[in-house]
């Protein structure tokens, strides 16, 4: 029966798979009544109806694991509220390993879990075997047995929250196709439909895309970046076996498999290494509970091993032979929140074969999150300003997204580098850096030197838990820095130019520092949210009395210059990318100084060019602005150059390096000095969830100056006192590493997690950042514990500090 399209609602969710019936469910349970959910054919026709519906709580984060957990408590209780069957048991799962390198993998997840209050127990083959009698355990090394997870019907789990919803007002209307949203002024002002041939607009100030592998072109006819791709995703089901009884979830990530019981049958799916894209011509118009074409070829070796496994799939016939498709994003990772590009555009896809488990969890942020207008928690990981404009090539994903599906089940090593789709953005120095040895990772699109390898030595990562093929050069680079002078290419930097009349008290009143000051002083600052929590960990630089320049990691500018753009109001003064029109290069070491020297004629004495200081210089035959900050905890000299003098000014450097061992540095080296040095990485130890002065930035915050955001919240901490504070530690042990999501132990109790680590080449041993509960405990009680830390099950003294454990009075950064 047709239903009447409104011409008003609240919000027009788009997409009737598990991520839209659980947005308008949430928001239906916030009391939102003008929910209206629109589907181009049926309910979950598009990927949900095909999914494994595997239930897996522990994720690679707090939040992330703590939407998970959400997700399955909810599908427990929606058959009670509901009346519709969500198939939800609680079976449990298990996970083994093949190899050293994933028992240490799988054994680190499970001191996570702990940390995160997940029930876990690593087990051993024998006891695997007890549980999943039909497995082959010869060659199994370590497994661990998560018993609250489970599975579920993925189909009934959206119908039950579209139930859910429709009880709680909101109106969901299938065989309804979104032609296209409008807009005005920037803002979300309706969208035009059909249903039946017949035309219809809905005024709206909001929009949920939940249009899943429809999601990247329906975004794109608004302007805004979805990257998302379509992959062809493979399981087999097998005919009833008989005698098959209850199992839990079982997966052997080595072998690119899952295995789940169901009605006394075998399904057997796979995250093959490399995936078939589709989808690349767009989706054709009738596209409804669709599979896609059998390719039993490229599924073979996985049902091979498959057969060597779990043996009794040799005598079982298939039933199934299942193809569908699944959308994949360039880092494997959701898409959530509201688009940088519209306001009052919102984003909820992208799941990469996860949307069962995350919908639940992530249906409650977006809703929490467009309710109160800021999100319930840190949700950076999935965060769609995260997106970069150039992602939504079409060629780029395609090749991107035949790794990332694999990557689900590869070994998740340390600093492990995407393969494909890359060199898509370049600093000007690339091609000089390369012919020098530098190999290269990548974020945010950009190539950066993340290592330079020696002569002779390859030019590649060798991934492990343990010490990388690199770590020698890290160490050599590190102690250049420290002893001597390196060289770093920052050109990813973030650059964004403020200017205008009002600049200034924009500034004012979205950072927690001073602003107001001379031109060609560089203030260290933060922008804050209403409850203390961090946006935006930047430098500003006064340029003029009207113009200031903003420096950003590279990774955090989408995001970054979104908070601005949302936060300008009448001010006049104009927000501007900058960032491709100048290099950066860092030169930092007690010795830089002597280097500058000698490629300049200025002065850079203390006197002449003081800490926290720009000025223009001539170096070589060009100019450069130098400014005197650092991340590593040295002298030093950031040298923002044009980009069309980079290579000039790089060339300059070198010939004068050789008298004062210049060395080339990477990014690796770059954050194992910094965190000597405690300072915070954005995204790890410092997120919106953080309040500045629990992460020890109050030197950054200046509430005697004026109304600023979140200024009240710092007021109110400074009244209330911390309840917890961010610790650095050092492993007594200088053979462990750390990476972050290591177990804090504190008198013998699990109470945090490292949020990011890495060696120390100069105090000797692996440093780590993490936050411990203090509430009404004194900084010297905090100290006065006993403090361990957990790695893959062993628990390592560590040293802790709440200064800097390399030159705590900042003497060598002023020197």
């Amino acid at each position: 029966m047709t239903k009447l399209i409104p011409a008003k609602a609240r919000v027009v969710i788009i997409g009737g798979g598990v991520s839209g019936c659980s947005v308008a469910y949430h928001l239906s349970k916030l009391g939102w009544t003008d929910v209206v959910l629109l589907e181009r054919k049926q309910l979950t026709c598009g990927t949900t109806w095909h999914a494994a519906g595997l239930i897996g709580q522990m994720r690679a984060s707090q939040n992330m694991t703590r939407l998970a957990k959400y997700s399955a408590d909810l599908y427990v209780k929606l058959e009670a509220e509901t009346g519709i069957s969500t198939g939800m048991r609680q079976n449990g799962s298990i996970t083994v390993a093949l190899t050293e390198e994933r028992k240490e993998e799988i054994y680190r997840q499970a001191s996570l879990a702990r940390a995160f209050n997940v029930d876990v127990r690593e087990v051993t083959p024998d006891e695997v075997k007890a549980m999943y009698p039909h497995l082959n355990v010869s060659d199994v090394k370590a497994a661990v047995h998560l018993p609250l997870d489970g599975q579920c019907d993925p189909a009934n789990i959206a119908m039950a929250l579209a139930k859910g919803a429709r009880q709680n007002g909101a109106t969901i209307i299938e065989g309804v196709k979104v032609t296209s949203v409008l807009t005005k002024d920037g803002r979300v002002t309706g969208v035009t439909c059909e249903q039946n041939g017949e035309r219809f607009t809905i005024e709206t100030e909001n929009v949920v895309n939940c249009a899943g592998m429809w999601g990247r072109e329906l975004a794109r006819q608004s302007g805004v970046t979805v990257p998302l791709h379509a992959c062809e995703h493979f399981y087999i089901v097998t005919e009833a076996i008989p005698g098959l009884s209850r199992l839990p979830v079982l997966r052997v990530p080595d072998e690119c498999t899952y295995y789940k019981e169901d009605a006394g049958k075998m399904l057997v799916g796979a995250f093959e290494l490399k995936a078939k894209p589709w989808g690349m011509d767009g989706i054709r118009e009738d596209f409804c509970f669709d599979q896609l074409p059998e390719d039993f070829d490229h599924f073979a070796p996985i049902l091979e091993m498959a057969v060597n496994r779990m043996p009794m799939l040799e005598t079982a016939g298939i039933h199934t032979f299942f193809n569908g498709p699944e959308s994949f994003t360039p880092d494997d990772r959701y898409y959530l929140g509201e688009a940088p590009e519209l306001k009052g555009y919102w984003v909820a896809a992208g799941y990469n074969s996860i949307g069962i488990v995350s919908s639940g969890g992530a249906g409650m942020a977006l809703a929490q999150w467009m309710n109160d207008g800021e999100p319930p928690f840190d949700l950076w990981e999935v965060d769609i300003r995260r997106a970069q404009p150039f992602q939504k090539n079409r060629t780029y994903l395609k090749e991107r997204v035949s790794e990332t599906l694999g990557l689900l089940y590869a070994d998740h090593f340390p600093y492990r580098q995407m393969a494909t789709a890359r060199g898509v953005r370049r600093s000007p120095l690339h091609e000089h850096l390369k012919a020098r040895g530098a190999v290269f990772g990548e974020v945010a699109g950009w190539e950066r030197a993340n290592w330079f390898a020696k002569e002779g030595q390859e030019r590649e990562y060798r991934y492990s838990w343990k010490r990388q093929n690199w770590f020698e050069n890290q160490r050599q680079e590190h102690l250049a820095v420290r002893h001597g002078v390196g060289l770093f290419d920052m050109t990813s930097f973030g650059k964004v130019r403020v200017e205008g009349r009002d600049a200034l008290a924009f500034l004012q009143r979205l950072c927690a520092n001073e602003m107001n000051v001379e031109p060609g002083r560089i203030v260290y600052t933060q922008m804050l949210n209403a409850r203390g929590g961090i946006e935006s960990d930047l430098t500003v630089t006064r340029l003029s009395e009207t113009a200031f320049l903003l420096v950003v990691p590279g990774a955090t500018l989408q995001r970054d210059l979104a908070w601005l753009r949302k936060h300008l109001r009448d001010e006049f003064a104009v927000i501007t990318d900058v960032t491709a029109a100048e290099s950066v290069l860092c030169v930092m070491g007690p010795k830089a100084r002597e280097l500058m020297q000698k490629v300049s004629p200025n002065d850079f004495s203390n006197e002449a060019h003081p800490f926290g200081t720009a000025r223009e210089i001539e170096i070589g035959m060009g100019l450069a602005r130098a400014h005197r900050v650092t991340y590593v905890g040295e002298l030093g000299w950031e040298l923002y150059v044009s980009t069309d003098q980079a290579a000039h000014v790089f060339e300059t450097l070198e010939e004068a390096g050789g008298d004062v061992g210049l060395k080339l540095c990477g990014l690796h080296t770059l954050d194992s000095c910094r965190i000597e040095k405690a300072f915070r990485h954005f995204g790890h130890d410092i997120t919106d969830e953080d309040h500045v002065l629990e992460a020890g930035l109050g030197f950054a915050v200046k509430p005697g100056k004026g109304d600023f955001v979140g200024r009240e919240a710092v007021l109110a901490k400074q009244n209330q006192g911390l309840t917890r504070r961010l610790v650095q530690f050092r492993l007594a042990d200088p053979e462990p590493l750390l990476f972050h999501n290591e177990a804090i132990v504190r008198n013998g109790e699990i109470v945090g997690t490292i949020t990011s680590g890495n060696y120390g080449h100069h105090l000797g041993g692996a440093i780590g950042l993490g936050y411990v509960p203090c509430s009404g405990e004194s900084a010297a009680d905090v100290l006065a514990s006993r403090y361990e830390i957990e790695i893959a099950g062993s628990r390592i003294k560590a040293e802790a500090s709440l200064r800097p454990m390399y030159d705590p009075k900042a003497e060598r950064v002023r020197a």
